[in-house]
């Protein structure tokens, strides 16, 4: 592919327009239930346990889905499956404003869980490999470097919504943000192609690689377990430690500018390195970080946050340039909707099982079940064999 001035400035616009309507995607969903969960269980006068229970199923639906949605993508190309999701969360959204009890909150929840299935960054990445082949590793990590601030605009943005309009106003402000920037943006700067590889040749393919896709599938999950739980937990893990609250939080801050970090070092220095060798270091960081807090406690909070930061960030995009490497563009959406199905349905029971396991061992405990599963997720990768350097 010859990457001429014009080429590389329309990939620029597909890659902004992509991570713009990720984090439009990620922080109307995903990250949602950190800042409206409070407000709605006492509006609806519900349980937590019971909002983060639909979460949870909503989650392991997207999960579930994630196969379908490959193949989708695979057959039709991403801009209209993309476009289909904004419609799915507006709905869901406009479902969740609208709830005014449990049965509403459980199906406003699988709406925006099917949107999810069909439009987190799997979605993304299939469509630009769709686009560009084994070429995608840096619109990959593109559109990664705008959603890592999904969380960091998403927060801020429904709390405002919220002090202004409620959380019902604010869920339809997010609805109306899907249809009025997201769809247009996804239905006309995202680029309709003809699909590279039918269903059979990407069925062929991965059922001739079926260790190789078992381990990346472990790998995947058991980081994305801890991710989640962290996500969740940090804090907390970090004042039984002996951190103050005002200490944990600040360091937690962190995680976010630790990942876009690594995303910049991977687009930079680490570009021209195969994507094993990136995954290989993301997972190892996180057993090290995790070590070194446990033997030296609060004090070491912020190296924590900063290496599983940084791994975090760099496995994320590894989710979408390993399997690129390793099997080429044939198939690829199904493939990687197959390798995150595990890892959505871990993912939705990461935060209770981490706080059973915090609550009732301990910090050390804590910290030996994230560093036993991406110690062990980095030594599966050392068994699995180099990307292949033929073409797509």
């Amino acid at each position: 592919m010859v990457d001429t001035p014009g080429v590389r400035s329309r990939r620029s616009v597909i890659v902004s327009t992509l991570g713009v309507t990720q984090t439009l995607a990620w922080g109307s969903t995903y990250y949602l239930p950190a800042v409206m969960a409070d407000p709605i269980c006492d509006s609806l006068r519900l349980s937590r346990s019971w909002f983060f229970g639909i979460f949870s199923a909503s989650l392991l639906l997207s999960g579930l889905l994630g196969p379908a949605a490959g193949r989708m993508i695979d057959r039709h190309g991403g801009r209209d499956v993309l476009a289909c999701t904004n419609l799915a969360f507006a709905t869901g959204l406009v479902l969740l404003a609208a709830a005014s009890g449990g049965i509403g909150l459980a199906l406003a929840w699988m709406v925006i869980g099917v949107g999810m299935g069909f439009g987190l960054y799997e979605a993304a990445f299939a469509t630009v490999a769709g686009l560009y082949g084994r070429d995608a590793r840096n619109a990959i990590t593109g559109i990664t470097l705008f959603a890592g601030f999904a969380s960091t605009v998403g927060w801020p943005a429904s709390t405002l919504f919220m002090d202004g309009f409620g959380w019902r106003g604010a869920c339809l402000i997010w609805a109306a943000l899907h249809l009025l920037l997201g769809l247009p943006l996804n239905r006309l700067l995202v680029p309709k192609v003809k699909a590279r590889v039918v269903e059979t040749a990407a069925v062929e393919r991965v059922e001739s690689v079926p260790w190789t896709m078992i381990v990346l599938a472990g790998v995947f999950a058991a980081s994305w377990f801890v991710a989640t739980a962290m996500a969740a937990h940090l804090p907390r893990l970090l004042e039984a430690l002996g951190a103050t609250p005002a200490a944990a939080v600040t360091a937690a801050a962190l995680v976010g500018p630790a990942q876009v970090g690594a995303r910049l070092i991977e687009f930079g220095i680490l570009r021209r390195v195969s994507p094993l060798v990136s995954a290989r270091l993301a997972t190892a960081l996180h057993p090290i970080a995790a070590a070194i807090l446990a033997i030296f406690g609060a004090p070491a909070a912020v190296l924590f946050t900063l290496l599983h930061g940084g791994g975090n960030g760099m496995m994320t995009i590894a989710r979408g340039t390993l399997p690129l490497a390793m099997f080429g563009a044939a198939g690829y959406g199904l493939r990687t909707g197959l390798l995150a199905a595990p890892a959505r349905i871990l993912q939705g029971g990461a935060p209770v099982l981490f706080s059973l396991v915090l609550d009732r061992g301990g910090p050390g405990y804590a910290l030996l079940l994230s560093g036993t599963l991406t110690g062990v997720a980095f030594l599966a990768l050392l068994f699995v064999g180099a990307p292949r350097s033929e073409a797509a």
